[in-house]
């Protein structure tokens, strides 16, 4: 066996996706509806990221336990299960393996083996609990082991970031809570040059956050409980996108397929199939917009259905995600 082959086939034996086990370190309460927990453990030396070491919208899965049980162990469960370890881990018993949620990192710092995780506290519906992971951060304390699954960077640039701006040099950042911790992120990383519109809607203005953006970057914070009656989710959202993004002011209306947000996840970023459509015209590559949208799917599918049928946006610029459904909670 050559050199070259061994270090191919060590290679190959590295996964790309691992399970990290931490502990709470830091529990910081940002606002009413924003909770920072901070997990540490020696293993997240090795928490990946992309080519140039950033985790922009990165998604990881937090493994929340069932009350009174401890969690599986996922390192085993993954190393003996390999790429069918989650299905291994779904026929284990419901009331004791745990719950599996997922959520955009906000920064992870492998020098200092910490990551962050901002968790949104959203409050129960009437009749409904809580979810499991809220319910698990509202009490989270100093010292709780906790299990992260997400990118080995000892595999390289990892999976999961779906920012992908190419060249584009102008921004639209749009979401809901949920979106952000990944927006924080995203724009921590954007080059000085960088310009555009972020427009974020929030249960109320206690919840507005002072984020670092490039000087060209205009951030716009919507609250939901401002004056007048509540709005509803998504509401304000909608009419501040239509207010910023007028109807053909792209390349013009493209045919759209219909997505049932109560059937199907709603995800929709550029890759192969949407390829960004070339310039024509005075128009450089540099200039032109690329639209990240996340949040409440329902929500998104408006949006996606206004900036693609009426802007007229090139699916190869845009990226649309619905992270939840409202009334309906993540599955396992």
């Amino acid at each position: 066996m050559t050199a070259g082959t061994a270090a191919s086939q060590n290679a190959a034996k590295v996964k790309p996706l691992v399970a990290f086990e931490v502990e709470v370190d830091r529990v910081q309460s940002l606002s009413p509806h924003f909770k920072r927990i901070t997990f540490s453990s020696e293993q997240l030396r090795n928490f990946g990221s992309d080519a140039e070491g950033n985790t922009l919208d990165l998604r990881i899965k937090v493994m929340v336990p069932s009350p009174g049980h401890p969690l599986p162990d996922f390192a085993e469960l993954m190393e003996t299960h390999d790429s069918n370890w989650y299905q291994t881990w779904l026929r284990m018993d419901p009331e004791s393996r745990g719950y599996m949620r997922t959520y955009t990192v906000r920064e992870a710092r492998p020098e200092a083996a910490e990551i962050d995780v901002d968790f949104v506290l959203h409050p129960p519906a009437a009749g409904v609990a809580a979810g499991p992971a809220a319910s698990w951060a509202e009490q989270a304390s100093v010292g709780e082991p906790m299990v992260l699954i997400g990118p080995n960077g000892l595999a390289g640039p990892c999976l999961g970031i779906e920012f992908k701006p190419g060249n584009a040099r102008r921004v639209l950042l749009v979401g809901d809570e949920t979106a952000v911790p990944a927006i924080a992120a995203i724009l921590e990383n954007l080059d000085a040059e960088v310009t555009g519109e972020v427009i974020i809607e929030v249960p109320e203005a206690a919840d507005f956050q002072d984020l670092k953006a490039p000087a060209g970057v205009k951030i716009q914070w919507l609250s939901r409980a401002g004056a007048g009656a509540p709005a509803s989710h998504g509401e304000l959202l909608d009419a501040a996108v239509r207010a910023t993004i007028l109807p053909g002011s792209q390349h013009g209306p493209v045919e759209l397929e219909e997505v049932d947000v109560d059937a199907e996840i709603l995800w929709e970023t550029p890759d192969a199939a949407h390829p960004p459509i070339a310039p024509s015209g005075p128009e450089s590559e540099a200039h032109r917009l690329y639209a990240w949208i996340a949040g409440e799917a329902a929500v998104i599918r408006e949006l996606r259905r206004y900036l693609v049928r009426e802007v007229g946006m090139d699916r190869g610029q845009v990226a649309f995600m619905g992270y939840w459904r409202m009334g309906k909670a993540e599955s396992s």
